[in-house]
């Protein structure tokens, strides 16, 4: 949401999920506050971290708006606002396997981050995904498991498509 404050951001996120309920909420700090969380995700049907991160927002009971961003990728104040607030670099937010990224010269350290956001609009696979949005805040989600910081408490156990355990039964994050 390019010129508008984190509270604003935050307010009309809260007022977007209002109008369009699903069946998690998250709390406004108290319980006369709570209301239907909404999520955005920029994915990428082919990648596996993506389609995990759709699936364990999905887990949490959320249907998100999903935003293919190889079909329709971001425009650059979309995709500078998406890395200003994951607060990572936009060379963090850069693919590298699979990519034009050497072909291109982007592993110069003396590009800029204005070079660096050109070469990736004509070149969306350049973009790192799945970028997640929600009232929580934004996310690169890469691996997938960091989409669990934008989410309500997951109340039962998620598997990833590799097979590793993610959540256990109770919905707590499984670490190591």
């Amino acid at each position: 949401m390019p010129g508008i404050g984190a509270g604003c951001a935050y307010a009309a996120l809260a007022l977007h999920a209002a109008r369009h309920s699903t069946a998690a909420r998250y709390s406004l700090g108290d319980s006369a506050h709570q209301v239907p969380m909404h999520a955005v995700i920029y994915h990428t049907p082919n990648c596996g971290t993506s389609r995990n991160t759709l699936a364990l927002i999905r887990h949490t009971g959320i249907e998100p708006q999903i935003v293919d961003d190889l079909q329709h990728p971001p425009t650059r104040e979309t995709l500078q606002s998406l890395i200003a607030a994951a607060g990572i670099p936009v060379r963090a937010a850069m693919r590298q396997k699979g990519t034009p990224y050497l072909e291109l010269g982007l592993d110069d350290p003396a590009l800029d981050d204005a070079a660096l956001l050109s070469a990736m609009l004509p070149h969306p696979i350049l973009i790192n995904r799945p970028f997640v949005q929600t009232a929580l805040g934004t996310r690169l989600c890469h691996p997938s498991e960091r989409v669990l910081d934008l989410l309500p408490h997951a109340t039962s156990g998620f598997v990833k498509e590799d097979g590793e355990r993610v959540l256990d039964d109770a919905g707590q994050r499984v670490t190591g």
